[in-house]
């Protein structure tokens, strides 16, 4: 059989990469395409015969923590993964040695040459009814494109959930640049995002008005000052926002320059919504481009790099005042919830077009029993589910009880199952974002009782999708 792109293999077919193996017949069609020519044709000897590179073997390959001495390797690997200069700047190398932390910095080693990269770190992701529950945030994955199909991410995944499980981490998180690679590691899409193009003259506002309705104000200010005024603001978002997570004091140093991981830095301006009352309730941080028609019209488009509000009105002021910058035409929403209220904060709902829509926050549950008492529920009831976990973490029967009051509680169980399905899929449920009813009608989840999707539902759908407004 021969190998062909995506790993399968073609019955019938011969491997091309060498001879055949001792005490095999070999053909003279064999020793003839061996040797370079075609069937029935005599070898071109005017060209060299092709020189194969035996490929390391897989145990060959070293996958570990990395030591201190191999960061500026490591980090040359993760660049050239992520399709960026091979080398970084000396200030740029050092912050990421200092913020990134030993001993969750894996990986992988052919002839001492770092050629696959995995890190992780600590991390609180909200639940539905407000819990936090502890998360093994997994980024900065790369595997070097000579070292493809050799399984290299599977053995980095493996180590590293087997210590998020040892270490009583709940789940494990992580965003996926490409949609295929992470359900077969039992992690399923909990979040989705939308970004949205407003066409801000259609919009309906009053280009002559830039400030709040409700006696609030905007104040444009520094980066200092959203390093100052940000952490207590984005605790108080997501500690009521399912599929938020926590933010070290990094993330506001990135957000803002005062450390930086990546050698050029766009500054861009930060405004601030205060209440009435003086209290900071929403802020935003956005650049511009500067573009500008034929007839010297202006044609400059906003983008929004993050914006945070805990109420409406924050939110709703600082998307106005967006959409009233001079010479702004369109404005770029960022990564929002899908149920956002933006498209509704404007007179005209359909300036706000749909740029993008897709999966955000892929979970991986480590724990069933922590993770579904660790939410609250919509409604009373109890489900019996078959969870199958093909990497043996946390597969098995769970009854789940549900309360009038919307706590819930779980434990193994030999009773009959109600719905089966992989972790995965209950990670897309867990949050409720998706409707088990959806998955049944896919295949991903079996109904052992008539009626136990919608019940599922019931239990764990919510009003409002849930959300993670970061990039990790």
């Amino acid at each position: 059989m021969r190998a062909v792109p995506g790993g399968r293999a073609v019955p019938g077919s011969r491997d091309r990469a060498g001879p055949a193996p001792p005490g095999a017949a070999c053909t003279g069609r064999d020793l003839r395409e061996h040797l370079g020519g075609r069937p029935g044709k005599p070898r071109d000897t005017s060209r060299p015969a092709p020189y194969r590179v035996p490929m390391t073997s897989r145990a060959d390959i070293d996958v570990r923590p990395i030591a201190e001495s191999e960061f500026a390797d490591w980090n040359r690997a993760l660049n050239t993964g992520f399709l960026r200069a091979p080398t970084s700047p000396r200030e740029v190398l050092d912050a990421r040695r200092r913020h990134f932390l030993p001993g969750r910095r894996l990986g992988a080693f052919d002839g001492g040459r770092c050629v696959a990269t995995f890190r992780s770190f600590a991390q609180e992701l909200t639940v539905v009814g407000g819990a936090t529950v502890s998360a093994d945030a997994i980024t900065n994955v790369s595997v070097t494109a000579t070292h493809r199909r050799r399984g290299l991410l599977t053995r980095m995944m493996a180590r590293d959930l087997a210590a998020a499980k040892e270490n009583g981490d709940v789940v494990a998180t992580l965003i996926a640049a490409e949609y295929p690679i992470y359900g077969r590691y039992g992690f399923g899409p909990a979040t989705s995002a939308t970004e949205w193009t407003i066409d801000v003259p259609r919009t309906g506002l009053d280009p002559r008005r830039s400030g709040p309705d409700d006696g609030g104000r905007i104040d444009l200010v520094d980066g200092e000052d959203i390093r100052k005024l940000g952490p207590d603001l984005h605790e108080r978002l997501r500690r009521a926002q399912p599929g938020a997570v926590d933010r070290a004091e990094v993330w506001w140093q990135l957000a803002t320059g005062a450390v930086r991981f990546h050698p050029t830095w766009n500054e861009p301006c930060f405004a601030v919504y205060r209440s009435a009352d003086g209290e900071v309730e929403g802020m935003a941080a956005y650049t511009a481009d500067d573009r500008w028609g034929d007839a010297k019209q202006p044609l400059n488009t906003v983008g929004v790099n993050w914006l945070i509000g805990v109420t409406p009105a924050a939110e709703r002021a600082l998307w106005h005042y967006l959409c009233s910058i001079d010479w702004v035409v369109r404005v770029k929403s960022g990564w929002r919830a899908p149920d956002d209220l933006l498209p509704h904060f404007l007179p005209d709902p359909r300036a706000a077009a749909v740029t993008t829509q897709a999966d955000w926050l892929w979970v991986r549950i480590l724990d069933v029993v922590r993770a579904l008492e660790a939410r609250t529920y919509g409604a009373a009831g109890s489900l019996v589910l078959e969870v199958a976990d093909g990497g043996g973490l946390t597969g098995g029967r769970y009854r789940l009880q549900a309360s009038a009051d919307g706590a819930g509680s779980c434990a193994p169980t030999t009773e009959s199952a109600d719905l089966a399905l992989d972790v995965a899929d209950l990670a897309t449920l867990w949050l409720g974002d998706e409707s088990a009813v959806r998955l049944a009608a896919l295949g991903r989840v079996r109904e052992e009782r008539a009626g136990a999707a919608r019940q599922a539902d019931a239990l764990l759908r919510t009003s409002r999708r849930p959300w993670c407004p970061d990039l990790f």
